[in-house]
């Protein structure tokens, strides 16, 4: 299953569709403005709430939560910082991890279990400018979840690119 996400992502307060490969509306990503911490929730093509982000507050770390009906699904950090790679740990409620790790900002990176792919999120396959493909590799696999692994990991990285900018400025 590949869906088809446009790159002006990740603005709070934006609202973005996610498409199927033949271009239908499958998932809506609808940021919640105004907030005092970051809060994204994935609807479906009906306007129903699939699954809610939001940052996590008073974390050592930046952490993503998501959620599914009220309930704990996954939280997301970043696992390790090496020059070329990204690498966040997606850690599910019951205890499983998911490994993402890859050029997040380029938007060409992976999303693992134990070794195994899930899904790809790459703008390799893709001649639309501005817009990145997410793969989802295991037919078994929730493709909510992985989007919303992908949108939480995205954030996170530019919230982080944005940090580090600004503190080089005030370093001048």
């Amino acid at each position: 299953m590949r869906f088809l996400v446009r790159d002006r992502i990740l603005g709070i307060g934006d609202d973005y569709w996610i498409e199927d490969e033949r271009g239908n509306k499958v998932f809506l990503v609808d940021g919640k403005a105004m907030r005092l911490r970051d809060t994204f929730e994935l609807k479906d093509a009906q306007g129903r709430v699939l699954i809610d982000i939001h940052q996590k507050m008073l974390a050592l770390r930046d952490t993503m939560v998501i959620e599914r009906g009220g309930e704990a699904l996954a939280k997301i950090r970043r696992k390790r910082v090496s020059l070329l790679r990204n690498h966040y740990r997606v850690t599910l409620v019951d205890g499983t991890e998911l490994d993402v790790s890859g050029k997040i900002l380029d938007r060409e990176f992976a999303v693992e279990y134990d070794g195994e792919l899930l899904a790809v999120i790459s703008r390799r396959w893709l001649s639309v400018v501005e817009t990145y493909g997410v793969d989802v590799v295991r037919d078994d696999a929730d493709p909510a979840l992985l989007i919303a692994v992908a949108v939480c990991v995205i954030h996170l990285a530019e919230k982080e690119r944005e940090e580090r900018e600004e503190r080089e400025e005030r370093e001048e």
